[in-house]
């Protein structure tokens, strides 16, 4: 009779979690949103903030500072404290940082955006920790390949339906007021849905036994090389589709405003496809480095038509490959699994992403600097997106030379786990 209790209060937990991951990834796909919606709004941002495109750049550029850093300490807090708590003040803070980006001071959105970025690294974590309490094994892979897709919906919606809004009079304060406030929202939903857990012996270990995995992640070289492949193989979609794309366009290709928008939501919506596929013919070949190396080539050479023969295809068309090659970006989460011993994967995680969004935050300054401070001010536009151009494709050409000195982690078996993204 004990046992049978007991596999009802097991099954009872594991549809509790399951809920609570369905709210996850509510604060996943806005997590997205806020990520990727200031691109459609930079002329409107400048004018509330008084700054120039440079300094909404750098505003918007903080976001990434605070995820990375915020991303070590995610999956720590997730081990130590359990979801109920972590996931829901993650959410909380994301929502406190909307509200403060809604304020008219340089001051207040330059905190909101920290704000967002700390908040924000809570919600893949946090999925994948609800996803592998919730789901029977066999499941845990597709309910997190799931969530990527859902996440990447949300980068897509932050343009290609914000976009319209902000265009057709939504005032941006209004924006970030209302999305903060869905936020709380969830904030709440997951709060009371999660399951407690008890966390007793993890409180009684020391710290150091938290800092020990991590030593145990950065002390191997394949680690470093993933992250570095995972970040600047981001950069280009996260510094130019995610960011100025937009104003891009709109400047030196003459496009209008929802043209512009348009064509930089074919992006996260070509992750949306591209994530999931080539995790899955990584899976079945069982080899990394093949599938990495040919998904790069194909970024390399969508780029470079957009850039260098823009009437060959259309701009829409050219971003969507992009995008779909692009997802190449979440193999290295997997090659940075399989090269750690089995008891630091969750560090692993919290260790690519902090690589991957710092190389983020130290690329974007430099290519609003360059590129983004030159964009109104120019006479000569095609050579101007030519130069930007060549930017992006130098970073891609970066990432193709380290996936090919990067250790091969396949074993020619299928193994769970390549779409696994951030």
């Amino acid at each position: 009779m004990s046992d049978l209790n007991n596999n009802a209060n097991q099954n009872s937990q594991r549809r509790a979690f399951v809920i609570a991951w369905v709210f996850g990834l509510i604060f996943y796909f806005l997590e997205y949103v806020i990520r990727s919606s200031p691109a459609v709004m930079l002329s409107e941002l400048s004018g509330i903030f008084n700054v120039n495109a440079l300094g909404v750049s750098t505003i918007l550029g903080t976001y990434y500072y605070t995820y990375s850093v915020t991303s070590l300490i995610a999956g720590v807090a997730l081990d130590r404290a359990g979801a109920k708590y972590s996931i829901s003040v993650g959410i909380g803070i994301l929502a406190l940082g909307c509200f403060l980006f809604a304020i008219p001071s340089t001051i207040m959105g330059d905190t909101g955006r920290l704000l967002q970025g700390a908040g924000s690294a809570f919600a893949f974590t946090g999925c994948v920790y609800l996803a592998s309490h919730g789901f029977a094994a066999r499941y845990i892979a597709t309910a997190i390949g799931f969530t990527q897709c859902v996440g990447m919906m949300g980068g897509s919606a932050g343009q290609f339906i914000v976009g319209p809004l902000i265009h057709n009079g939504l005032p941006v304060a209004t924006f970030w007021t209302g999305i903060g406030i869905l936020c709380a929202v969830v904030c709440l939903l997951l709060y009371f849905t999660t399951p407690s857990e008890d966390k007793t012996a993890e409180h009684q270990s020391s710290l150091w036994s938290v800092v020990t995995p991590y030593k145990i992640v950065f002390s191997n070289p394949q680690s470093y090389l993933s992250g570095l492949l995972s970040g600047l193989l981001f950069a280009p979609t996260t510094i130019f589709a995610m960011t100025w794309g937009v104003a891009f366009f709109q400047q030196d290709r003459s496009m209008s405003y929802q043209s512009a928008v348009f064509v930089c939501s074919m992006v996260p919506l070509g992750w949306v496809i591209g994530c999931p596929l080539l995790g899955w013919v990584s899976d079945m070949i069982g080899k990394r480095k093949i599938v990495l190396t040919g998904g790069i080539a194909i970024m390399l050479l969508a780029f470079g038509q957009l850039v260098y023969l823009p009437g060959m295809i259309l701009p829409a068309v050219s971003m969507l490959i992009f995008g779909v090659a692009s997802g190449v970006a979440m193999i290295p989460y997997t090659i940075i699994k399989e090269a750690n011993p089995d008891q630091v994967k969750g560090s692993a995680t919290g260790a690519i992403n902090f690589l991957t969004f710092s190389i983020t935050a130290l690329l974007g300054p430099i290519f609003a600097s360059k590129y983004g401070k030159s964009l109104m001010h120019t006479s000569e536009h095609a050579k101007h997106f030519q130069a930007a151009g060549l930017f992006i494709i130098t970073i891609t050409l970066f990432a193709l030379l380290i996936s090919l000195i990067i250790r091969e982690t396949g074993t020619g078996k299928k193994t769970p786990g390549a779409s696994i993204g951030h």
